[in-house]
Order: C-alpha cells, then structure tokens, then sequence
C-alpha cells in the first residue's frame, strides 16, 4: 500500500500540472471502490477550478472552488495525467476531464481506493480521526513522549497508529526504529525522551529521504507521471530477514506484529 512518502511524490508531481485548471467533467467507469463515487460528482465538479491538490496522512485532497475530492490509492492505485482520446485499460475505474484536452486517470485493481466528495474535508470522517502529521513541526520529543508515556503498546504499533500519527506505514516504521537504535517490540512507556528525540528525528529524516527517492516502489506504485520509486534500493532492514546488517554485520531478524512483518537488527536495536 502506497504510504506517505508515495503519496507526497504523487502530490508534488501533479499539483503544479492541476492547479488553476477548469474541470470539464468526470467519466466513472466503475463506481465500486472501497466505498461508492458519489452518483452526482460529475454535476458538483464541472466547471470548477481546481485551487490545490494537498495532502492528509495518506489521502489525497484535490480542493476546487465549491468543495473537495477526497482520494484515497489504496492498495494498488494511481493517479497518471494522460491526453484526452487515450484510451482506458482494464483497470482505470475514473477520469477527471480536464482543459486543454487533459485527462487524470485513476486506476486500480485491487479497488480498494477511494473516490469521495465533501465541502468540508477536516470534518469527515475519514480525514477528522486522523493524528499529528510526522513531518511537521508539532511532533517533537515531548509530544511523542506524552504519547507513549505509560502505554504497553510496543513502539513500532504506536508508531503505525494513524489516530495517532498519520502516514508512518510499515516499511518507514522499520526504517525509522533501526535508525534511531529502537526494537520495534520495546514498550512505547519505557522508551526515554531522550530516545524519543532520536526516534522524531529518524522518523522525519526517513520519510524525507524516501520522498526524495521517489518513494518505495515494491509492487504496484508509480507516480503521477508513471514513474516507479527507488527508495527501496537503500533500505537498511525492511524485506532484508536473514542478511547482514548494513552497520555491524549482524543478521537481520523478522517476526510479526499484529499480522505485519517486522525487521530488525539485533545489535544495533536495543529494548
């Protein structure tokens, strides 16, 4: 499933394409994803100008003059611009008809996306439950302190809370914890503020390094222009179970927590 670093390259690849363009309508070539395309969302968008495209944990907000699309990738979508008169594959569900004769084509297999409509973003709910942004200025030490203090979830399931903390999915949580020399399985209540610096700072400089690379692109993830991610070329634990540590040689663990594999060195990563 695309994470946060995915949806931010999404996000800035096409929003310099989006912004100020007149939506001329949508074609729904099938309205069962996750959760049904509103039947009247051609009539709410044409004619609109798109203001901005941002992003909210892992969902997409494409803001127009009278209200929202909520976007969701799911499991296997994108979000590609392509030109009027290319004709649709299997898989690509929904269309935004854009001027001059452009075209944002969503496509996804698995339909476990999300198309939706709202004029109020920050009170639906899907987008009002969500926690702090990891990359803003209001995760610090102290506040993931006050999070984890007195709590027996382990770190890294706290850290993958979206009420919590948005965006932090698990290839980034394992990343984030080796760097910041944390066992993913260590009680959130134990780990110091000292050790909570550390994980804000591994946190923040892991997803910025998976932005920059594009993101992670394992299976189905390209960006907005088709384009696949690199960051996986460099990761440290994550799928590397049984391989020597990049930093002391130890082999790489794995074991499951809450039905997701976790990675970990051994020696590099203490309770």
């Amino acid at each position: 499933m695309p994470e946060l670093p995915e949806v931010e390259t999404v996000c800035r690849g096409l929003a310099p394409h989006l912004e100020n363009r007149t939506l001329i309508g949508a074609q729904v070539r099938q309205p069962n994803l996750r959760w049904p395309v509103p039947t009247d969302l051609e009539d709410r968008i044409r004619g609109q100008r798109i203001l901005s495209l941002t992003r909210r944990g892992k969902y997409l907000l494409l803001q127009m003059d009278h209200g929202w699309l909520i976007m969701h990738l799911g499991m296997s979508g994108s979000l590609r611009l392509t030109n009027a008169g290319v004709a649709p594959e299997k898989h690509d569900h929904f269309d935004l008809l854009l001027d001059g004769n452009r075209i944002l084509r969503y496509r996804d297999p698995r339909r476990f996306g999300a198309i939706l409509w709202s004029e109020h973003p920050e009170q639906h709910p899907l987008i009002a439950q969500l926690g702090i942004e990891p990359l803003s200025e209001s995760l610090t030490a102290g506040y993931l302190h006050n999070l984890c203090r007195g709590k027996k979830t382990a770190i890294k399931l706290l850290l993958m809370d979206a009420h919590l903390i948005v965006g932090v999915g698990n290839i980034y949580a394992n990343e984030s914890l080796f760097h910041a020399g944390i066992d993913p399985r260590q009680p959130a209540g134990k780990i110091s503020l000292l050790r909570c610096a550390r994980l804000v700072e591994a946190v923040r400089r892991t997803l910025l390094q998976a932005i920059a690379a594009g993101g992670s692109s394992l299976r189905d993830f390209v960006d907005g222009h088709g384009k696949p991610g690199y960051f996986q070329q460099g990761y440290f634990v994550y799928g590397r179970a049984g391989e020597a540590c990049l930093v002391c040689g130890a082999s790489i663990c794995q074991l499951r927590q809450s039905a997701r594999s976790s990675f970990y060195c051994p020696k590099c990563q203490r309770r």
